[in-house]
């Protein structure tokens, strides 16, 4: 692939929730935007106002979907859910707080919190595999614009994940970069892998409004 075909890939994770304010596990469970996330949106909104997408695509869950519909409202371009850019499924984990996962599974949490690749909550996802989806589906959608761009909304581990991909970082290695709530992050997409542009892009969140 050339220069001139590769796709460039904008990334955006997720405006706030409740949730995300209490520190608990969201994974799969369809937890809506707070005040705050909606404002976020509106941010995203205007800050996207004539950017040349070609296509938006959004996990399913309703905290990215309402999040890309403010993307897609401001660029004009066609919106499409993707359930395979979800959140990591956290299984038993869900709806927990780090404090409640130490106190009630401590040795799970131990093997959570260390980033064991092959480690799954009962129910849930271990991080190979969730990594094999989220990298799996980004270059599938990427390759269906070469040349063009797309934006992907989606969640913090999938966020994680990708710039992991871009990076060459190993699943296990501990994390030194924000996954902010509806920031701006930018990949290119070559034909074989991704690469880094631009990363936690916050210029556009002001300081919300008493």
């Amino acid at each position: 692939m050339t220069a001139d075909q590769a796709t460039r890939v904008l990334l955006v994770r997720h405006g706030e929730t409740d949730w995300n304010v209490q520190t608990r596990l969201q994974g799969h469970t369809d937890i809506p935007l707070n005040a705050a996330g909606r404002w976020q949106a509106a941010c995203l909104h205007q800050a996207l106002q004539g950017e040349a997408l070609d296509a938006v695509y959004s996990s399913d869950l309703q905290r990215a979907w309402h999040t890309a519909q403010a993307v897609a409202t401001a660029t004009g371009a066609p919106l499409q859910a993707e359930p395979a850019l979800r959140e990591r499924g956290f299984g038993c984990f869900e709806g927990l707080t780090h404090a409640e996962l130490e106190a009630r599974w401590p040795d799970d949490a131990r093997r959570w919190r260390q980033r064991e690749p092959g480690f799954a909550p009962a129910g849930g996802e271990n991080l190979v595999d969730f990594h094999a989806r989220c990298l799996g589906a980004t270059l599938r959608l990427a390759a269906l614009h070469p040349g063009g761009s797309i934006a992907l909304v989606a969640h913090g581990g999938v966020l994680d994940s990708l710039y992991r991909a871009a990076t060459h970082v190993p699943l296990d290695a501990p994390r030194s970069w924000r996954m902010a709530n509806a920031t701006l992050n930018r990949l290119l997409y070559n034909g074989q892998g991704l690469t880094l542009v631009g990363w936690d892009d916050d210029n556009h969140l002001l300081p919300p409004p008493d």
